[in-house]
């Protein structure tokens, strides 16, 4: 699915929420990823963890074509050749858990979106200059509202997305939200391992529509 820097904030922006996943299983990861689409999560960000992170991701990506509507991503992406080999299987969106300049400047060159991790506004500023236009604040339980709060009183024009320690519950969710965040990732809060590991496939799709419209009602 190729967008526009724009595009692609609006869909984040509109759902309010990208599931953080992964999982060396194909066929469980299909699963997850067809649960959360049934929810209505419509970008969605697969993490570079696994040692067969990149077959497993070319295998979903494949998968998901049948979702003309849907993102997906790749996160923890760390180094050029990383974001060159996920480039070529043709992740929508480009997500670090640091400001590295070398994965920025590898995005930017081949036109490709790119979601920096930042942990202190001068990351923030130099992710700015660079061409950032939505930041991970991360870890997110770390840092919590008030930076949010902070790097938007100076920068307005950057869209901020914390990630780590996001609970799908109205009371944390509010918090995020009334800070100014642009759209929230949420991982091991938002799927249930045990859930998972027992195919419990249809509570795991009630939480996450859950999660879903409590952001909807918020924004």
């Amino acid at each position: 699915m190729s967008l526009t820097q724009d595009e692609i904030l609006l869909k984040m922006s509109e759902t309010g929420m990208i599931p953080v996943f992964n999982h060396k299983d194909i066929d469980i990861a299909k699963m997850v990823l067809d649960t959360s689409y049934k929810a209505g999560v419509r970008v969605f960000e697969f993490t570079n963890r696994e040692s067969n992170a990149l077959e497993v991701f070319k295998n979903l990506k494949i998968y998901a074509e049948k979702y003309d509507d849907l993102l997906l991503g790749i996160g923890t992406i760390f180094t050029r050749e990383e974001a060159r080999r996920f480039s070529f299987a043709e992740a929508d969106f480009f997500v670090s858990p640091a400001f590295v300049p070398e994965v920025a400047n590898y995005c930017n060159m081949k036109g490709k979106f790119w979601i920096p991790g930042c942990a202190t506004l001068t990351e923030v500023y130099n992710a700015k200059t660079m061409g950032a236009t939505l930041v991970k604040a991360f870890p997110g339980n770390q840092l919590g509202p008030g930076f949010i709060k902070a790097v938007l009183s100076v920068l307005p024009e950057i869209k901020m997305m914390p990630t780590g320690g996001v609970e799908p519950n109205k009371e944390n969710l509010s918090i995020w939200f009334k800070a100014g965040v642009h759209c929230v990732g949420m991982g091991s809060q938002l799927f249930d391992k045990k859930a998972i590991e027992q195919g419990d496939f249809s509570s795991l799709e009630k939480n996450i529509k859950s999660a879903l419209n409590i952001i909807q009602e918020l924004k």
